[in-house]
């Protein structure tokens, strides 16, 4: 590459040719960059998943321990937070969160 020419004075096959050389030298750069900051990091990037990205386990299906009752299709596992349902079955009256026990054989 020429110094002191000006860019508007060059061809555009020498433009091109500039353009490709400057494109080379940023792609070996950025490739020298991932793998310094993959060194500091210790992620390495695999093919369908992320650097840094961990899996995780797939949770098990829980038998539903609680049942609505005003509608048996609304159950709960008893897992995670208390369900809209049941809140607003127990509101205003006396019933419980072992008011909505699933017993055994049932």
């Amino acid at each position: 590459m020429a110094k002191n020419s000006s860019l508007t004075s060059m061809s555009v096959q020498s433009l091109v040719k500039m353009r490709d050389e400057i494109a080379d030298i940023l792609s070996r750069k950025a490739q020298d960059l991932k793998a310094q900051l993959s060194a500091l990091t210790g992620a390495t990037n695999k093919v369908g998943r992320p650097a840094g990205k961990k899996r995780r386990k797939k949770m098990a299906k829980v038998v539903p321990q609680f049942r609505s009752k005003k509608d048996p299709k609304l159950v709960w596992s008893g897992r995670g937070g208390t369900p809209r349902w049941m809140k607003n079955e127990m509101k205003g009256t006396k019933l419980r969160k072992e008011s909505f026990r699933i017993k055994a054989g049932t």
